[in-house]
């Protein structure tokens, strides 16, 4: 049996949807369960909307709103014949009512609840999965539409919602496995779930991977696609250095690493259950089937060279601590941690000293609250426009001298933190976010593209 999930933009139209279909066509023999993401660009509109409605701007949601109604009737008439056009055209004009209907209420109550904000952005999901499936059936296919959310069972953190996978586990099992011996498609929107009472929730944003690995655990696949617009993981960053080089294989380690360190191919928490499964993990791209992409394993095969990427986490704030009021105060860290975790303010990088501690935390984040908490027993500095840089690779704690080459790269850029130990594949350090590109491009050359020009042989 085997998972495929398709991102956004290779449902982002019809073009891209015929060319899904003929993907799966080519894997009927595995046994198939298909999840999707809501087209290109519509879970930001759906927030967009939902803003603007809260926000007393009713007509401006409204028109948001038909404008996806235009879109999504645009794609399935180019998907579907006319007479199954016609009678799929009905359930999708009640959908975006039902839609319509939301935003004015949100607009009569002028609040946009975690709770509301869920279901609103559900609509994506659940409109993308039923054109795909209608879609399938057209073409040949033998699909079955499943509702995500009566199959992923999740707590109620609305818009992070936390799965219980035993629940989870039991519901897919027995709503999926009859359907897969019957020879039919699933195909199911990932991203929402909903709670055990069937109220509507959402997994956190890129969450659609995480339900494809949810799936693929649960029923003990064979594998898990995810398929994207991208050949694959690579190196590092095109965008930052246009000579990344696609990477055949990496360890779920290193994967995990990347996600969390700002490669957006995965989201980070995908890997969770397929790691706990042993379950390969293949990242393709829709517009190019025939690439080979990457194959995230639990032992991948080693290239000649040690690193095996470079990645960069932008919009990173650095808040110093230093202990001044509470000098000798030995709960000084354990105050300065509960502060954050009262907050619910994750942590990516850590420097301690005897009196003092240097944090790194994402700069979109809402840290009045928590810093005025701090300033109650400490004192506290913030610094903004940082960035992350890590570097990933095998052993990089057990090797002599690697933080040497590491820094002698870069050794025209002043590097604020550093990070290493923690992890053994991994160094990461801080510096000032507009020394990205040129850090990036210096690590990537020396430890990747020189060491390809020595004879390691390219991932």
């Amino acid at each position: 049996m085997l998972v495929m999930k398709f991102g956004g933009t290779s449902v982002q139209d019809a073009k891209a949807i015929r060319r899904v279909a003929e993907i799966v066509k080519g894997r009927l023999a595995q046994k198939p369960v298909v999840l999707v993401s809501a087209m290109a660009r519509v879970t930001d509109q759906l927030h967009t909307m939902a803003r603007a409605a809260a926000d007393d701007d009713l007509e401006s949601a409204l028109s948001l709103a038909g404008a996806m109604r235009e879109r999504h009737h645009a794609a399935a008439s180019q998907l579907l014949p006319p007479r199954e056009y016609d009678q799929f055209r009905g359930a999708l004009g009640e959908n975006f009512d039902h839609l319509d209907e939301l935003l004015r209420g949100i607009s009569a109550v002028g609040e946009l609840s975690p709770r509301t904000t869920d279901y609103v952005l559900s609509f994506g999901e659940l409109l993308s999965s039923a054109m795909v499936a209608a879609s399938f059936t057209a073409g040949g296919i033998p699909a079955s539409l499943v509702d995500t959310r009566e199959c992923i069972v999740t707590d109620a953190q609305y818009t992070r919602a936390v799965p219980q996978f035993s629940e989870t586990n039991q519901r897919l099992a027995e709503r999926l496995h009859p359907l897969l011996q019957a020879g039919r498609v699933p195909v199911m929107g990932g991203f929402i779930a909903a709670t055990s009472q069937g109220v509507t929730t959402t997994i956190g944003r890129g969450g659609s991977d995480f339900s494809a690995s949810i799936v693929g655990a649960a029923l003990d696949a064979e594998a898990i696609e995810i398929w994207t617009d991208v050949d694959g993981i690579k190196t590092t960053d095109p965008n930052l250095c246009p000579q990344a080089q696609r990477l055949e294989q990496v360890s779920f380690d290193e994967a995990a690493e990347m996600a969390f360190f700002g490669a957006k191919v995965l989201h980070p928490a995908t890997m969770l259950p397929a790691m706990q499964k042993n379950i390969p993990v293949y990242v393709l791209n829709s517009q190019n089937p025939a690439s080979s992409g990457t194959c995230v394993r639990a032992h991948a095969r080693r290239a000649s060279r040690q690193i095996t990427a470079i990645c960069a986490k932008k919009n990173m704030t650095i808040v110093n601590v230093n202990a001044g009021r509470m000098l000798e105060a030995h709960a000084f860290l354990h105050n300065v941690f509960q502060v954050f975790k009262q907050h619910q303010i994750s942590v990516d990088t850590v420097s301690t000293s005897e009196v003092s501690v240097s944090l790194m935390v994402e700069s979109k984040l809402d840290l009045a609250p928590a810093l005025a908490d701090l300033r109650a027993f400490t004192d506290v500095e913030v610094e903004t426009g940082k960035a992350i840089v890590c570097v990933i690779g095998d052993n990089l704690r057990g090797t002599s001298g690697m933080l040497a080459r590491v820094f002698g790269a870069i050794r025209e850029i002043n590097v604020r933190m550093v990070s290493q130990g923690a992890s053994e594949i991994n160094i990461a350090f801080v510096i000032e976010e507009k020394d990205v590109p040129e850090a990036v491009r210096r690590l990537h050359k020396q430890f990747i593209e020189d060491a390809a020009q020595a004879g390691a042989a390219p991932a």
